[in-house]
């Protein structure tokens, strides 16, 4: 996206309050969507659900032909389309809503490294295994909820509940009992129980099987 097509959609976000009607767009989770693609979903949700910010899910089977950029997730808010966590992270940010904002510019510049460390080793084992085998996985963890921590629990908790032919990067995961604790957490705090304002918060579909079971 351009500086001045980012300047553009920020302004119009900076508009609108957070819709009760919001929805986040996916490929059908069966039938359809890739290791890589639930991982970047669930990053989505686990994001939306620390902003605190309501989103109904939807899985097409056209979603990435729905997509803007050709990529899911994507969110649908007021007359916004809005696709990958990046981009979502902006648009959310001009809305008033940031996980990063106590950190210092140091620290967000680390924040960066790390989601684009990520990126690199997590996304890139994911691609790999959907087609080969064997993978590397990087261990990060952050002391309080920022887009890194949803970037990396989408990956770690799809890593960790899909059934694969091979399991050998889930059980590469399994042998970090940080990492374990750290998908817990996030899963506990964001997806089950209550909200901060009382009402009931139910797990997505993308949450089954759970790790708390």
């Amino acid at each position: 996206m351009s500086l001045v097509a980012e300047a553009f959609v920020t302004q119009i976000a900076a508009a609108e309050p957070w819709p009760e009607n919001a929805a986040l767009y996916q490929p059908l989770k069966e039938e359809q969507i890739l290791l890589s693609d639930n991982a970047a979903c669930l990053a989505v949700q686990a994001f939306l659900q620390m902003c605190d910010l309501p989103v109904k899910l939807v899985c097409r089977a056209n979603a990435e032909y729905m997509s803007p950029s050709g990529k899911v997730p994507f969110i649908h808010v007021g007359n916004q389309v809005v696709s990958e966590l990046g981009p979502i992270v902006q648009f959310v940010k001009a809305k008033g809503h940031s996980l990063s904002d106590g950190l210092d510019e140091v620290q967000k510049a680390e924040m960066k490294a790390y989601m684009e460390l990520v990126n690199n080793m997590l996304l890139t084992a994911e691609l790999y295994l959907q087609w080969c085998d064997d993978a590397t996985v990087q261990e990060i963890t952050h002391p309080r909820p920022t887009e890194l921590d949803a970037l990396v629990f989408g990956h770690l908790f799809t890593i960790l509940t899909t059934q694969l032919i091979s399991d050998e990067l889930s059980e590469k995961v399994k042998s970090y009992s940080n990492l374990i604790a750290f998908c817990r957490r996030i899963e506990q705090r964001y997806f089950e129980g209550q909200h901060k304002d009382g009402s009931e918060s139910v797990p997505p579909p993308e949450l089954r099987p759970s790790l708390m079971s």
